[in-house]
C-alpha cells in the first residue's frame, strides 16, 4: 500500500530523537558502489557518512529526497539520489522559521505528499513561549522545498506532557491522511506515549479524537518510546518505533501491530533492530518500497565512538523482511551483496 499516491513509499518514519542534531561526521558521502562476487553490484553503509540524524526519504518520479535534522547543511538537511545509494548535497529546504521559534533545535523532519505541488513538512523545533520542543507544518511547491511555516504558534504543543516531538504523516489505503507524534514526558520527568490524530486535507490542523496508542512498558525501552512510523500492508498497520536513549547503544526500533490506524495496538516484544558489530545505536527509522523489495533507512553511529556526547549519527540502509506479519530487519552491514 503507498504511502502517497504515485509513490514508491510506504507509510509509517519517521523519526525522533531528543537532540538538537550537534553530532560531527564527515561531509563526503561514503556510499561508494562496490563489486562483489561475480557481477553483482553492492554498496557501503553508511550510504551517507555526515551528520544526518532522523532520516526521512521521499520518493518523487525517479529521484529520492532524504531530510534529517538540523546539521551542516541548514535547519533541514536535504539531500538527493536516483539510487538510495549515492546521495548529493542539496541544502536546507527549511531556511526561514515562523517567529514563535528560533534556529538549532530543529529536528525529526518527514514530508507527506499531499498532491502534485503541495508538499506538507512536519517538524520539531523549540516554542519560545513555552520553553518546549513543540510541532510545526511548513508547505512547499517541490519536493526539495523551500517550506515555508505562516503559521503564529505550533501546530501541537503539550506543554504540560514536556512537549511534542517526532511527527509522522500516514496516508491509509482509504485516502485519510494522520498524524503520529510523541509527547516529550522524558524531558520532564514524565510518561512518553505514541499520539495519532486525523489530519485535515490540506494537512495543516488536526481533526477528530486524538489516540494515545504505546507508551514505554518493557525493560529495553527504558524511560521512553518515539519516533513512530505506520506502515500498511495486507489490511493491517504497522507501527515501528525506536527507543530507549538515542545516544546510547541501548537505542533500537521497536513494533506493534495495529488493527487501525488509529490502534488498538500490540507490541511484538523485543526490538527489531539493535546494536550490532558495524552499526551502534540504530534508529528513527522509515519504510520505502523499491522494486517489490522492503527497506529500512534509519541513523546509527560507529561502535568505536561509545561513550562519545552526542555520537555522530549518519544514514543506513537494510533490507526488511516479513515473515506473516512479523518484519525482520536484516542485520545493519557495512558491506551489503546487493544494491536496491
Amino acid at each position: 500500500m503507498s504511502r502517497w499516491p504515485g509513490l514508491l513509499l510506504l507509510v509509517v518514519l519517521t523519526v525522533g530523537c531528543s537532540s538538537s542534531g550537534s553530532a560531527t561526521g564527515s561531509a563526503t558521502n561514503k556510499a561508494s558502489e562496490q563489486v562483489t562476487e561475480g557481477t553483482t553490484m553492492g554498496f557501503t553503509n553508511p550510504v551517507y557518512d555526515g551528520n544526518f540524524a532522523d532520516p526521512q526519504v521521499v520518493a518523487v518520479g525517479s529521484e529520492y529526497y532524504a531530510f534529517a535534522t538540523n546539521g551542516p547543511l541548514g535547519n533541514v538537511q536535504t539531500l538527493r539520489s536516483t539510487d538510495l545509494v549515492s546521495w548529493d548535497q542539496v541544502g536546507d529546504a527549511l531556511p526561514s522559521l515562523p517567529a514563535w521559534t528560533s534556529a538549532g533545535k530543529v529536528w525529526a523532519p518527514e514530508v507527506g505528499v499531499l498532491g502534485a505541488d503541495r508538499f506538507a513538512m512536519y517538524y520539531t523545533t523549540s516554542d519560545t513561549a513555552s520553553g518546549h520542543q513543540c510541532i510545526g507544518v511548513a508547505i512547499a511547491a517541490s519536493t526539495k522545498g523551500p517550506y515555508v511555516d505562516k503559521s503564529s504558534k505550533p501546530l501541537i504543543c503539550q506543554a504540560d506532557e514536556g512537549g511534542s516531538i517526532d511527527a509522522s504523516p500516514f496516508r491509509d489505503s482509504s485516502g485519510q491522511w494522520w498524524l503520529y507524534w510523541k509527547n516529550d514526558g522524558n524531558a520532564v520527568g514524565k510518561d512518553t506515549w505514541i499520539y495519532v490524530s486525523r489530519l485535515s486535507p490540506d494537512g495543516l490542523k488536526l481533526v477528530g479524537e486524538t489516540t494515545r496508542l504505546i507508551k514505554q512498558t518493557l525493560p529495553w525501552e527504558g524511560n521512553l518510546v518515539e519516533a513512530p512510523y505506520v506502515v500498511e500492508r495486507n489490511g493491517k498497520f504497522h507501527l515501528f518505533y525506536s527507543a530507549n536513549a538515542y545516544d546510547k547503544a541501548e537505542y533500537a526500533v521497536g513494533h506493534a501491530l495495529c488493527a487501525t490506524p488509529a490502534g488498538p495496538c500490540q507490541k511484538s516484544g523485543d526490538p527489531i533492530l539493535t546494536t550490532s558489530d558495524d552499526a551502534a545505536g540504530p534508529g528513527h527509522n522509515m519504510v520505502l518500497v523499491k522494486d517489490d523489495r522492503y527497506w529500512f533507512v534509519y541513523h546509527a553511529w560507529d561502535p568505536a565512538l561509545v561513550g562519545a556526547d552526542p555520537p555522530g549519527r549518519t544514514m543506513w540502509l537494510s533490507e526488511l523482511t516479513w515473515n506473516g506479519d512479523v518484519p525482520v530487519v536484516q542485520p545493519p552491514l557495512a558491506d551489503n551483496p546487493e544494491k536496491p
